[in-house]
């Protein structure tokens, strides 16, 4: 855990380190997630009868792939601009270079009413809450699923043996909103166990999230008046109907020991960042995302010396998913390229260190240990 002093100095003085910022192009501005989005995932999944996700994939999620042998799930922001996470998640895998052969790229989108109401869409396209979903909360059409039901349905398809026979890894990778989104999910989704059980290796990487659900009701900030700061989706007091009545300390075991990796931008230190949640709630456990999860997985590891989830800070980057996601220890944790561990002498794809990192923005360099 970080000393108490440094704890009281990053929630006294953030402003000193607004000036590091560097907005990404794809941050969002203040109020443009009210809006429609501007393009529909071009395909669809079935996710219960009268139900169906909207989605962008490299591949016919229908037909049968025996040269598919991994799967990156990439999960947008809260702008629900899953072509650009799409686009996000080629660019990466093109990075790859020889890793990133035989892998199909997913980018589900999750709606909310706005799109369903602007584009007159079908009544069994699913739509959420414009927040609702990034928490699994259900969805207000047309059945009460859970975005997380949605993310089980493409996970299941995946594991389908009659149409991706060889496939051996699935990735549940997210930034910024998306990345509240996966570490939410690799918290109360049991989809990976039963994938193991199959042969398939489920692994969840969470990149700048503004929050994070925590386990315990202890935060690094103060959170007198702010009476709803341990509840989901920032603890674990009214957890979503998903969980189907889980006991948080069964969550925290098996959350624990799954293979997450946590990706900060070292430049994602805005505390003014028009997309940054300022909710109490999220105020508590830091001043901005990088301070956030920091924290979060410190404090993660103060109750687990044993943790095996690494933590990457990428140097000289701000809130962007493309250069996260992009970066030599992204690209690790999506693809297992090399490049991010070999300098520290860790595997960041399969949470072989239980310490911290600094990888460079570019996906050439190599990580060194803090």
């Amino acid at each position: 855990m970080l000393p108490l002093r440094t704890r009281r100095l990053l929630f006294a003085l953030p402003l000193l380190l607004a000036p590091l910022t560097v907005r990404g192009q794809d941050a969002d501005e203040a109020g443009r997630h009210h809006r429609p989005v501007s393009v529909l995932g071009d395909r669809s999944l079935a996710v219960a009868p009268g139900a169906r996700l909207l989605l962008f994939a490299s591949a016919d999620l229908e037909q049968r792939h025996p040269e598919v042998t991994r799967a990156v799930i990439v999960l947008h922001g809260r702008l629900r601009d899953a072509d650009t996470y799409f686009g996000t998640g080629l660019a990466a895998r093109a990075d790859a270079g020889a890793a990133g052969e035989g892998t199909l790229v997913v980018a589900p989108q999750f709606l909310a009413e706005t799109d369903w109401a602007a584009y007159g869409l079908p009544a069994d396209v699913l739509h959420w809450s414009l927040e609702g979903w990034q928490g699994g909360e259900d969805a207000l059409g047309p059945l009460p699923l859970s975005s997380f039901d949605a993310l089980d349905a493409v996970v299941a398809r995946l594991g389908d043996r009659t149409r991706f026979p060889n496939l051996s890894r699935i990735v549940v990778a997210g930034h910024s909103g998306g990345g509240q989104v996966a570490q939410r999910y690799a918290i109360l989704s049991r989809a990976g166990d039963a994938l193991a059980r199959q042969g398939v290796r489920m692994s969840t990487v969470v990149a700048n999230p503004s929050s994070y659900a925590y386990f315990t009701p202890e935060r690094p900030g103060p959170t007198a008046g702010c009476p709803g700061y341990d509840r989901w989706k920032y603890g674990m007091r009214d957890l979503p109907r998903y969980a189907a009545g889980a006991d948080p300390r069964s969550l925290e075991a098996a959350y624990v020991v799954r293979p997450v990796t946590y990706l900060l931008g070292g430049r994602d230190t805005d505390p003014d960042h028009p997309a940054l949640d300022r909710s109490c709630m999220a105020e508590a456990q830091g001043p901005f995302r990088l301070a956030r999860g920091e924290f979060y997985w410190e404090a993660l590891k103060a109750r687990h010396p044993g943790l095996r989830q690494p933590l990457y800070v990428v140097p000289g980057v701000g809130h962007s998913g493309r250069r996260m996601l992009g970066s030599a220890c992204g690209l690790a944790a999506l693809f297992d390229a090399p490049g991010c561990g070999e300098a520290a002498g860790t595997d960041p794809a399969s949470g072989s260190t239980t310490g911290e990192a600094r990888a460079p923005a570019s996906p050439t360099g190599h990580a060194r240990t803090r």
